[in-house]
């Protein structure tokens, strides 16, 4: 999943980019209002979060634009503003989240995934369930018939890109603009190997390969 961070208190941008790396995102990180505008309906992101004291531009303006340009990716408002009258503010200008500074860096992480799975239509999933398969996103671990099966961060990743995206095809060049963030060099022999070792660990059907087009997460385990 990759994900536009905005906001313009440097260590704590980089205290939630690390947290959030170690989580499975890609993280690309803006400090300025005007320059948020422009990456964030230029670029590809599956989630962003958004402050709203921004210089340059406010976080609340950004958010106006955005979606006034048809912007429809999930938003996360991060603030230290906590007055109902802000909050609902950020909501009428289309946030879809809010979360008052000072926050658990694990609530935060829970109001990520629950958007994640709302726009995808899996509000109702209190975990990730698709094609017999269970996600640990906390552990970065998935189970299938109660048997546990480790992953490394690449395959978390990966997987769980799947998993929100069932029967879906999905090409090497939409897959790495969404597991890589903006600094990232985009090699699809690299993604090729990970599939092939989730093939190895979960069943060679688990993920399959439409010649031309790429990948399809499929409904059925050999």
């Amino acid at each position: 999943m990759r994900l536009l961070l905005v906001e313009d208190n440097v260590p704590l941008a980089d205290e939630l980019t690390a947290a959030l790396q170690r989580q499975g995102y890609a993280v690309d990180w803006l400090a300025d209002g005007r320059d948020a505008v422009y990456q964030g309906q230029s670029e590809p992101y599956d989630l962003i979060v958004l402050d709203l004291g921004l210089p340059g531009l406010p976080g609340l303006d950004v958010l106006t634009q955005w979606r006034g340009a048809g912007l429809g990716t999930p938003v996360l408002i991060l603030t230290a503003r906590g007055s109902w009258a802000e909050r609902i503010e950020g909501l009428k200008a289309g946030a879809d989240d809010y979360l008052t500074k000072p926050f658990h860096p694990e609530e935060l992480q829970l109001r990520l995934q629950a958007l994640l799975r709302r726009a995808k239509g899996l509000a109702n999933q209190p975990t990730l369930e698709a094609a017999g398969l269970r996600l640990d996103e906390s552990r970065q671990c998935v189970s299938r018939d109660g048997a546990e099966v480790q992953l490394t961060a690449a395959e978390f990743r990966l997987l769980r890109y799947f998993m929100l995206h069932p029967g879906q095809v999905l090409s090497k060049s939409h897959l790495a603009e969404h597991l890589y963030d903006g600094e990232t060099e985009r090699d699809s022999n690299v993604l090729e190997v990970h599939v092939n070792h989730l093939r190895r660990k979960l069943g060679r059907s688990v993920i399959e390969t439409r010649r031309g087009q790429g990948y399809v997460y499929a409904g059925s385990i050999a």
